[in-house]
Parts: C-alpha cells; sequence; structure tokens
C-alpha cells in the first residue's frame, strides 16, 4: 500500500519556538497522480495512517478503526476517490481546527478570530492577515494533534499578544 500523505510534502523548519519546531511550511505537493487514489490507499489523518476502503454499504464517511470507509463503488475511477477524500479531509480540517481554536481562545480567554481554509499547497500552515483573521492550510489535519495545536496556539498568541493594525500591516507590506 501506498502512502499517500508522505510523499506530498516535507515540513521545513522555520521559526523555532521555546526550543519546539511550531512553524511548518508546505512544499510543493507532488502532481496528484491518479495511481495513488485507489481501494486500500493509505492517507494520513490527524498523525496516522488511515486505509481508504470503498463501501457503498456506508451512506456518509465513517471512520472506523483506522479505516476511512467511504460510500464509492470498489470500481471508482481516481478522480472519484480523490475527489471523495479531499472533500471528507477538507471537512474533517474545519471541524478539527474549529474545535481547536474554540478550545485555545477559552484557554487564552481570548476571542476567536475569523478564519478560513486555504487550499494552496505552497503556504505555511497558519497566515495572519492584517485584519485580525486567519487562514489555516487544509493539510494541516494530517499532522498529529500537538502539531494543530501547537500551529493554531502560536497563531492565537501572536494574535493576543501583539495585536497589528491594519494600518501598520499596510506600512509593511508597502
Amino acid at each position: 500500500m501506498k502512502n499517500l500523505s508522505a510523499h506530498k510534502h516535507k515540513a521545513k523548519g522555520m521559526r523555532p519556538h521555546s526550543g519546539q519546531q511550531l512553524a511548518l511550511r508546505l512544499e510543493t505537493r507532488e502532481s496528484d497522480r491518479p495511481d495513488l487514489w485507489h481501494n486500500g490507499m493509505m492517507l494520513m489523518y490527524q498523525g496516522s495512517s488511515v486505509i481508504l476502503c470503498l463501501d457503498t454499504a456506508f451512506q456518509t464517511p465513517q471512520l472506523l478503526e483506522g479505516r476511512l470507509h467511504l460510500s464509492l463503488p470498489p470500481g471508482a475511477v481516481a478522480r472519484q476517490i480523490q475527489d471523495a477524500v479531499e472533500a471528507w479531509l477538507r471537512q474533517e480540517a474545519q471541524r478539527v481546527i474549529a474545535e481547536t481554536l474554540t478550545m485555545t481562545a477559552q484557554y487564552l480567554n481570548c476571542r476567536v478570530p475569523d478564519w478560513s481554509l486555504s487550499f494552496s499547497a505552497q503556504t505555511d500552515w497558519v497566515q495572519r492577515h492584517s485584519n485580525g483573521s486567519l487562514r489555516f492550510n487544509w493539510h494541516l489535519v494530517e499532522q498529529s494533534p500537538d502539531v494543530i495545536r501547537q500551529s493554531v496556539d502560536m497563531a492565537l498568541r501572536r494574535l493576543v499578544e501583539s495585536p497589528v493594525t491594519a494600518d501598520l500591516w499596510n506600512s509593511i507590506e508597502s
């Protein structure tokens, strides 16, 4: 079985924080090869390998005991499989990041900022914008829960500890 996520991107260190590597950058993904998308393939989800099972017995995607059951026939073409897997991962990224943001904001006693998912393969895990909003790369959901928590924590702490005005960002970006 092939591990889909292992070849897609490698983590490169950016700025270590307290001796730990918290900020990661994605390298360009290998092109989406159709031979990688098949029943029984391995994919990464929250730092663990998950086996893809095409299974029409399930109406909605279900993650059970390390297996992602997708409601697709065994003869589904690679593009259908890729679309279904990525749709599930993006939905999970939305859920996991929202939960992590809420818990971290409560801990830091701050509000949850406006945020969205980024679908660019060449972005950092988290980008901070001049209006105080955050953009999270949806592939973050493939990383371990610790990396997800650390990425969210670092982004929120930076917003709380050093609020940046739009005027300052505009002058920096000019």
